[in-house]
Order: structure tokens, then sequence, then C-alpha cells
């Protein structure tokens, strides 16, 4: 199993619509997560700086979006998340993986 860590940020201003958005995910986004191996997929805030965390036993498709295909679901979703995100000139949400250095069970 791998533990996956990375970064993304928040323009200013949308924090209060970044969660409301996450609390009213679409369903059929949080089953494409779950049938991808993804679990215990969470995201924090501190300020503008989100810190997103998950676990998968299948590491690769998950690490960059370039990495693997994207589903016409989830580029609908960044669309929809792009004003409240930094993003990349592709239309990717910014995101900067992070190295995991200490965990303990």
């Amino acid at each position: 199993m791998a533990r996956i860590g990375f970064v993304m940020k928040l323009k200013p201003g949308c924090e209060a619509a970044y969660k409301e958005r996450h609390d009213r995910i679409w369903p059929e986004l949080a089953r494409q997560i779950r049938d991808s191996g993804i679990r215990n997929y969470s995201i924090f805030r501190h300020g503008l700086l989100l810190f997103a965390y998950y676990e998968t036993d299948n590491p690769e498709p998950g690490r960059k979006h370039g990495s693997r295909e994207v589903s016409d679901l989830t580029r609908q979703w960044w669309k929809s998340m792009e004003p409240l995100m930094e993003y990349n000139p592709d239309g990717t949400p910014w995101r900067q993986d992070i190295e995991e250095v200490f965990h303990i069970d």
C-alpha cells in the first residue's frame, strides 16, 4: 500500500466555496475515486494551502495528472473548481507531490 500526499493552492477568498463544493461532492465522482482503488482520501486546509492524502495499492495511476487517463467526469469537476484554485496552463489543478518523511501505525 502506498500513502500519497500532495499540496494544492486556493485562490484568496475561495475557502468557503471550496469546502461547500466538497461537502456536496458529486456521488458519481466519489464512486469513481473509490472504484479507482483510492481510499482514506482527505484534504486539509491551512490558509490557502491544501494538503491532500490518500492510500492506494496502485500508486502510479494517481501520482500525476499526465500519467493516467483522465475521465470526462474528472475533467468536468476540474473545470468547475478552476475559479477557486491555482491551475496549470493545461487546465489541470496545480499540485506538488510531497515526500513522506515519517510514518507510524
